[in-house]
């Protein structure tokens, strides 16, 4: 069944238009705790959120809906999702709540709902929010209103948390790091975090006010990133997205690593240790075969799924990995979180840079990626997908690129009227030629 509200990551979308509206929040608010109302115990629910001017608005009328039908709201202000996951089940809490659109303009924002066990919802109890967003929900008796407190020492519990992660034998002394907090949610806790682990700490993106969240800065915008290190002469630069459950790196030289390097990093230290679980990792269909050959060579396997980190995390869940993520930079390490944590993520990277001793640029090459090509066709409407013709044509490129030892992936945009065609292979002149190809194909199938 088609969901109406909920995405692959919550509900998300312009502010003050639906369904991302103060009446809207209040509405799942309700909704949400009516569904998690379970037992006669005091029902609790924990609330974070970014630093997005709208979370203040959104934030107030998610606490009205929870305390309108018996619940009790934690407040723990601007923290990255994975704190938020963190918090619910240490606090014992029904479910938590992110108010967050992660690497979106601050003019987006988006709910996250989390269970009681740090999870995000599953598509069934999301399908029974929606069916009561969309009719009445029974409201709590006066004397049953719930209460709203704010937790002043949330910051603290998440930053001990996070340095736990960190190997007992192992400090940060003598790495001059810069971190861009993209001026959202991890803007205090990032730095103090590796600031305690001994590190010379350089902050960027650490000065929010309510509209430069991700703006130019951050995972998705790392120029600025790379420009600091190789300024300030860092060993190395770490960048996290508005919520901080995704990151990238920067070497020493000022170059970008990607998900793909990073998670390579992770499985082949882990697996050294003994610590991988799985024979390998979760990855999506859209990380590089470069690190498919890599693991393979190294003995490990690589598993992969749809786009969206809730199915990399499914995955992992039900084959028993520990290690998963995407090429964007969501990395889960479900030995220490249930969502992905660019904090805690880093610090496992950095783990693996200390215990070697030697340069970012060379501990996080791990291989040398395909030459990949990725171009998208916009369309006016219809399914064109499922036109015959173009079906033809990708089965053919699939089969010419295979045979090269290359591999074609054609997928439709979840949230616009485009469809995304992306090759690799060895040979990079041939890879953009099938590309081209396909969307032509694409584009005669849309005419």
């Amino acid at each position: 069944m088609a969901r109406k509200y909920f995405g692959t990551d919550g509900i998300r979308g312009a502010t003050n238009a639906h369904p991302m509206t103060a009446a809207m929040a209040m509405k799942v608010g309700m909704a949400a705790g009516a569904h998690f109302l379970r037992g006669e115990h005091k029902h609790r629910v924990v609330i974070g959120k970014d630093t997005r001017l709208s979370g203040y608005m959104l934030e107030n009328a998610m606490v009205a809906g929870f305390t309108s039908v018996g619940m009790d709201v934690v407040l723990v202000g601007p923290m990255p999702t994975p704190a938020v996951a963190m918090l619910t089940q240490s606090m014992r809490a029904d479910m938590g709540v992110m108010i967050s659109a992660s690497h979106n303009p601050y003019r987006d924002n988006g709910i996250k709902l989390f269970g009681p066990d740090g999870y995000k919802l599953s598509d069934a109890d999301e399908l029974a929010i929606e069916a009561m967003i969309d009719g009445d929900v029974p409201l709590a008796a006066p004397e049953q209103i719930g209460r709203a407190r704010r937790v002043e020492d949330a910051r603290g519990r998440y930053i001990h948390a996070a340095k736990m992660t960190f190997p007992e034998d192992l400090t940060l002394d003598g790495l001059k790091i810069v971190v861009d907090c993209a001026n959202g949610a991890a803007y205090q806790v990032a730095p103090s975090a590796l600031w305690e682990l001994g590190a010379e700490v350089v902050a960027i993106g650490v000065t929010p006010n309510g509209k430069n969240i991700n703006d130019g800065v951050g995972s998705t915008a790392p120029t600025t990133l790379c420009e600091t290190v190789v300024a300030s002469g860092a060993h190395l630069g770490i960048a996290l997205d508005g919520d901080a459950d995704r990151l990238i790196l920067v070497d020493e030289n000022g170059k970008v690593i990607d998900g793909d390097q990073l998670m390579a990093t992770i499985a082949g230290g882990w697996a050294r240790q003994g610590k991988l679980a799985g024979g390998g990792l979760v990855t999506t269909v859209m990380s590089n075969l470069g690190l498919e050959r890599h693991l393979a060579a190294q003995g490990l396997g690589m598993v992969r799924t749809a786009v969206g980190d809730r199915y990399v995390l499914e995955k992992m869940r039900a084959s028993g990995y520990n290690v998963g993520g995407e090429q964007s930079g969501h990395i889960i390490l479900s030995d220490y979180a249930t969502t992905g944590d660019g904090l805690v993520a880093a610090l496992q990277v950095l783990a693996e840079i200390v215990r070697a001793g030697a340069p970012a640029s060379e501990v996080l090459h791990r291989f040398d990626p395909l030459p990949q090509v990725l171009k998208n066709v916009r369309f006016k409407g219809g399914k064109p997908l499922e036109d015959a013709a173009l079906k033809a044509a990708i089965a053919a490129a699939e089969a010419e690129l295979e045979g090269r030892g290359g591999r074609l992936l054609i997928r439709a945009s979840g949230t616009e009227p485009v469809i995304r065609v992306m090759a690799e292979g060895d040979e990079p002149g041939h890879v953009e030629t099938v590309v081209d190809r396909v969307c032509d194909a694409v584009r005669e199938a849309a005419a």
